[in-house]
């Protein structure tokens, strides 16, 4: 189908260390994956990989059903929007959107009509002849989509694109990005170091760590279910603890950690009296609450203040656990305070290593 994404156990070293690692990933046609990960997991090394920019040492990618492993980037059916732009600053806008096609030899009269019909798309009808220094950040990448976008790529391959705009600017363009791939249904296989720009923009969300893929899901999947200790951490799942299981019945695991904190969990099958296990909770799963209200009773000790919520460190049985709540109710509060803390088993999450 045109523009699906097949990669099957690719591989990719340098200097005898592999930066992708027996990858497989299926990416439909029409479809936003954004390949998550902290700088050096291999997410752009598997981006230039299906541009063609690298060659694997194993395995295969195919594209539009097409076996494209051994072909260069301009044999292959996409097009790659870079971090830095890479826009000519002695080219007007609309010299650089024609810029691809021009290369391609289309007639004059194809090349404006098209490049201005790119401009349009990305919301730049009129900036055409523009100089490139004169534009934002913002306008700047709006350009760099339209030349990639102008040449009807069947797979549009995006590398950290908005690393360089402030927090406002970058909010602004994701909303962008994502409005143009639903409108224009082009594959897009997008990188990011960033979980929020991950979770805003992505139909699934691919998370690498050490060159492979360490889950796959939607973000909401990705968010709430995070499998592995690396998932969690890297979706700020903040209280990461070890805890032997006491006991399995009723649905529930009883842990304790071994100093002493002891919660329950609802049981997902793989909890085994005796063994050890990993669990996660999100800060904002937890709940601060009067001291006759819970079992678990602790003391703050810190604050994280993060404007609409605060992150409270609260040591509840010899444990440092981070519990998020709206401003509101934790302007009432304050260091040294006794809270109960109430932690629902079903956002205790059990975690592979």
């Amino acid at each position: 189908m045109r523009g699906a994404v097949s990669v099957q156990n690719v591989a990719k070293g340098f200097g005898g260390a592999f930066a992708v690692r027996d990858v497989s990933l299926d990416v439909a046609a029409g479809e936003f994956v954004t390949l998550l990960g902290p700088s050096g997991c291999g997410k752009t090394t598997l981006l230039r990989l299906l541009a063609g920019f690298e060659t694997p040492e194993a395995g295969r990618i195919l594209i539009s059903e097409r076996d494209v492993t051994g072909l260069p980037p301009h044999r292959r059916p996409v097009n790659t929007v870079f971090q830095h732009y890479a826009l000519f600053p002695h080219r007007s806008v609309l010299g650089n959107v024609a810029f691809g096609l021009e290369m391609a030899g289309r007639p004059a009269s194809e090349i404006r009509s098209r490049a201005a019909a790119a401009l349009e798309m990305v919301r730049l009808e009129g900036f055409g002849e523009r100089s490139i220094d004169s534009l934002s950040g913002g306008q700047k990448q709006r350009v760099a989509l339209a030349r990639a976008l102008v040449l009807e790529p069947e797979v549009l391959l995006l590398d950290e694109p908005l690393a360089a705009l402030d927090l406002k600017l970058r909010k602004e363009v994701q909303v962008d990005i994502k409005n143009l791939q639903e409108r224009l249904r082009i594959t897009f296989v997008f990188v990011t170091h960033d979980q929020d720009e991950a979770l805003t923009m992505s139909d699934r969300i691919a998370v690498m760590n050490d060159g492979r893929i360490e889950q796959v899901g939607a973000p909401e999947e990705i968010y709430e279910r995070p499998r592995t200790r690396f998932v969690a951490d890297f979706l700020a799942v903040r209280n990461i603890l070890e805890a032997m299981v006491l006991d399995v019945s009723g649905g529930r695991a009883r842990l304790r950690t071994a100093i002493g904190l002891e919660l329950l969990a609802e049981d997902d099958g793989g909890y085994r009296s005796g063994e050890r296990v990993s669990v996660g909770i999100r800060p904002e799963r937890c709940r601060l609450v009067p001291v006759a209200a819970s079992s678990l009773q602790g003391v703050i000790e810190d604050e994280i203040y993060l404007g609409e919520r605060t992150d409270w460190r609260v040591r509840v049985a010899g444990e440092l656990l981070t519990v998020a709540e709206e401003a509101a109710a934790a302007a009432q509060r304050h260091r040294g305070e006794p809270v109960g803390v109430l932690l629902p088993p079903a956002s205790v999450l059990r975690l592979a290593p």
